[in-house]
């Protein structure tokens, strides 16, 4: 598997995005989000999703240059419509906007709906405790078809419905990073990481697919499927699920979103997210310092956990993208496969040169 420095992925992401008219800020915004992702190990949300977009691009369901609009403020309470444009746009502005009513009020409810794929929710749990404060995310995604059966059924019902959960850590030299950040898909395993592991020939974990007919698979290749023969589960059965409903409600109904149900409109190249968004500022709680003093403690209490047999340590939340991102820092593994369908994506998308993009001269072997 050959790897790739984060600038070289950078650039092919703005050069792909320029392709289809995206300004410079949006170009920029994308790439960021997209190999943070990679950075912190979540290769299902970073590069590999160029292919997605391109398509949803040139298919007219992902919107180029758009921007979220207002529909509904309250004050503190806020909802937002992202007409299908770029999800980092959309995502960015609207915890900029988060983050401005949650320094006003306290606290920020604010309910983004309709946009396009936002990636990663983490990246937006860490841009809310870059600033000090402490979040929650409902997500849910619509658009194609579902993904992920309800606990006790084999036919899918939803996608991986995500939840994040981030609280801030202390301001130092390098900015703000979360003390403790929770981002899971509701699903055993994210349906980005099938992908990955389709694409590189691979089976998938135990106990996270099941057939047609309702039996355990390793073999992912039935979720890609059309018609898909094959769905994810959730995990920890009938808790995922019940997570993952109320994901569809919150994230989705709550805020004027659309949910998975028949009556909506699905296409396979649209990836719809709506995600409710919970922003609090510790300042309002009257004990900024002694919340992170507090959670600090906590957090060392928990790590000094004896340890079960067959483990070396106990990781908070967080700590694993932590150390990718140190240990990616000069070079992201990416699978030949994907390499040829970014190539194959640049071509579409009207990159000049596109076959010369991320060539060996580009890479390293991995070791």
């Amino acid at each position: 598997m050959p790897n790739f420095a984060p600038t070289v992925l950078h650039d092919y992401v703005r050069a792909t995005c320029a392709a289809l008219g995206s300004s410079a800020t949006e170009q920029r915004l994308v790439a960021d989000q997209l190999v943070a992702a990679n950075l912190a190990g979540h290769d299902s949300h970073g590069v590999g999703m160029v292919p997605a977009y391109v398509a949803g691009a040139l298919a007219g369901e992902l919107l180029i240059n758009g921007h979220p609009e207002i529909v509904q403020d309250s004050g503190a309470l806020v909802i937002l419509d992202g007409k299908q444009a770029f999800g980092q746009v959309n995502g960015f502005e609207t915890m900029n906007l988060a983050i401005e009513r949650a320094r006003e009020h306290g606290v920020a409810l604010v309910g983004l709906r309709n946009s396009s794929h936002i990636g990663r929710i983490g990246h937006w749990g860490e841009q809310c405790a870059a600033a000090g404060l402490a979040s929650i995310h409902f997500v849910n995604v619509n658009g194609h078809g579902p993904l992920v059966a309800p606990y006790g059924g084999r036919s899918a019902r939803f996608i991986t419905n995500p939840v994040c959960l981030a609280v801030p850590g202390p301001a130092d030299e390098s900015g703000r990073r979360p003390l403790a950040m929770l981002d899971m898909a509701t699903s055993t395993i994210a349906a980005g990481k099938a992908r990955v592991a389709f694409e590189e020939g691979r089976p998938i974990p135990d106990n996270a697919m099941i057939d047609s007919d309702g039996r355990v698979t390793t073999d992912p290749s039935g979720l890609f499927d059309q018609p898909r023969s094959s769905a994810l589960l959730a995990f920890g059965d009938h808790k995922g699920s019940g997570l993952a409903i109320m994901a569809e409600l919150l994230g989705a109904a709550l805020i004027g979103g659309q949910t998975m149900q028949p009556g909506n409109e699905r296409k396979e190249s649209r990836i719809i997210n709506n995600m409710l968004s919970i922003v609090i500022d510790p300042a309002a709680t009257g004990s900024t310092d002694g919340f992170i003093a507090e959670a600090s403690a906590y957090l060392d209490y928990v790590r000094d956990s004896e340890l079960r047999e067959g483990f070396t340590e106990v990781l908070m939340p967080g700590e694993p993208e932590q150390r990718s991102r140190v240990r990616r820092a000069e070079q992201v593994p990416v699978d030949a496969n994907t390499v040829h369908l970014l190539r194959q994506a640049a071509t579409t998308a009207g990159v000049a040169g596109a076959e010369d993009l991320l060539r060996d001269g580009d890479s390293t072997p991995t070791q």
